[in-house]
């Protein structure tokens, strides 16, 4: 049984990356990035359409950096299309027309020709603008197999009691309800705050400006 097994996940592991499920490249078809982000990773596909349609040539996912987990979700967004297109960049270039890059993310359709930009997004459009390419939507129920790519189990966590403490980077997961189950998780124990507040009544109270306003509201 073992041997059988590994005999069919090597036939299985061949047709996956060979042709005609994985094709060669060829600067000369018309070209499709598509790209996905989740929480915790991005995912993207390079295809290209020829006379049998639309035929993948690549195949990637990036686990997101403990500073890119906070990122917003438009953000990472156009994170994924940032490093997609770094990704496929020596396929990229050799193309003599513009491709297409496929996302979920409605609003990065008009991102190109946006005048406000923070620094982030300056440094990644000045990357993105050597490329020759236009952004199109599509619902993220399109979207299935750069999904599967950024959703996999080895960087998305299980949600669960043990949540926080493997995920202490992601403040916008973390934050979301019922997934804070203690107040010290924050490292921040209360007594901490009962000796602030004490130090900050003792010192008011020595504050010229202070006892006027307090005596004047004391009073309506």
């Amino acid at each position: 049984m073992v041997v059988e097994a590994l005999s069919k996940l090597q036939i299985l592991k061949e047709a996956f990356t060979t042709a005609p499920i994985l094709s060669y490249f060829n600067p000369s078809l018309p070209t499709i990035v598509k790209t996905d982000a989740s929480d915790y990773a991005l995912g993207s596909i390079l295809s290209q359409v020829n006379v049998s349609g639309k035929n993948p040539i690549a195949f990637d996912s990036h686990k997101l950096l403990p500073a890119e987990l906070n990122y917003e979700i438009h953000n990472k967004e156009l994170l994924g299309i940032a490093w997609a297109l770094k990704r496929w960049r020596a396929f990229l270039l050799s193309l003599s027309d513009s491709f297409e890059v496929l996302t979920d993310q409605y609003s990065l359709q008009y991102f190109m020709s946006s005048k406000v930009l923070t620094h982030r997004q300056a440094c990644w459009v000045e990357f993105l603008f050597e490329s020759h390419f236009y952004i199109t939507y599509r619902p993220d129920r399109l979207a299935t197999l750069p999904d599967a790519l950024s959703h996999w189990d080895g960087v998305n966590p299980v949600r669960g009691v043990d949540f926080i403490s493997k995920n202490p980077q992601n403040f916008h997961q973390v934050l979301e309800k019922n997934e804070i189950k203690e107040s010290s998780f924050f490292s921040i124990k209360a007594e901490v705050f009962s000796d602030l507040v004490d130090e900050i009544q003792k010192a008011v109270w020595q504050d010229k400006d202070y006892k006027v306003i307090s005596w004047q509201l004391e009073r309506g």
